[in-house]
């Protein structure tokens, strides 16, 4: 048995395999380009792609965890419009003559530094929504489809961490828990796992491998542990723990 601690972000105890969220791979490179104008444009055309999904996903969202949660979504168009996002992207690709894709990359990762440099919590939780964002975008213009890889039976969702947009699309009825190796309880993320009353551990570090992929697991969302190959004293504890 191998037992990992974290951070609860709601409580509860959930007993299931583990599933590693699995995302389809992309490389970001840096191209020279001359048309730097057609690349603008290029960004331009994904930024609205972007936001037409993000709509569909605030009216998705808006059913599944209402109103309030659904909010994330509005607030992450409203970033999409940032003009200082935007002046950033085209700023990059007209002076660098860079792809968009390095461009939106790039702009990615400063305003997530300069989120997570503030001293507010509550802003600190917004560099994972530029990140969502920007992941959105990039999708759009390397041509990627999301990747949502769910098993066939209900299990305990485990990944590095997850966008809310990742979370708001899993099959609400195949989750049995969260477990993610990063993420802060201030995320949209850990805020959706309380309203979906599903047991959430975040912060689990690099023991939460994707070898683990397949394991027997249980979380236990008042302590914040996460037992892999639980033995068979552990298992029945956390089952009397689940029943009370």
């Amino acid at each position: 048995m191998i037992t990992i601690t974290g951070k609860s972000v709601f409580g509860g105890v959930s007993i299931g395999r583990l599933s590693f969220y699995k995302r389809k791979q992309r490389v970001i490179k840096r191209t020279h380009v001359d048309a730097v104008e057609a690349e603008c444009a290029r960004f331009q055309e994904a930024k609205t792609t972007a936001a037409g999904q993000l709509k569909e996903l605030y009216e998705k969202a808006l059913a599944d965890v209402g109103e309030a949660n659904a909010m994330i979504f509005e607030i992450h168009q409203m970033m999409l419009e940032d003009l200082d996002y935007i002046e950033s992207v085209e700023n990059i690709i007209r002076t660098q003559e860079v792809n968009a894709e390095f461009a939106v990359a790039a702009t990615a990762d400063n305003f997530a530094q300069m989120f997570t440099a503030m001293d507010d919590a509550y802003m600190q939780g917004r560099a994972a929504d530029v990140k969502d964002v920007s992941e959105r975008v990039l999708n759009i213009l390397c041509g990627v489809d999301e990747g949502i890889k769910q098993t066939e039976e209900p299990s305990i969702i485990a990944a590095d961490d997850l966008a809310p947009s990742e979370t708001v699309q899993l099959d609400k009825s195949k989750v049995l828990g969260f477990a993610t190796m990063y993420g802060s309880a201030n995320s949209h993320t850990a805020i959706l796992a309380r309203t979906m009353n599903i047991p959430a551990i975040i912060g689990l570090g690099e023991e939460l491998s994707d070898k683990l992929d397949g394991q027997m697991a249980v979380i236990d969302g008042f302590t914040g542990s996460l037992y892999i190959d639980p033995d068979e004293e552990t298992l029945a504890l956390m089952q009397e723990k689940r029943r009370e």
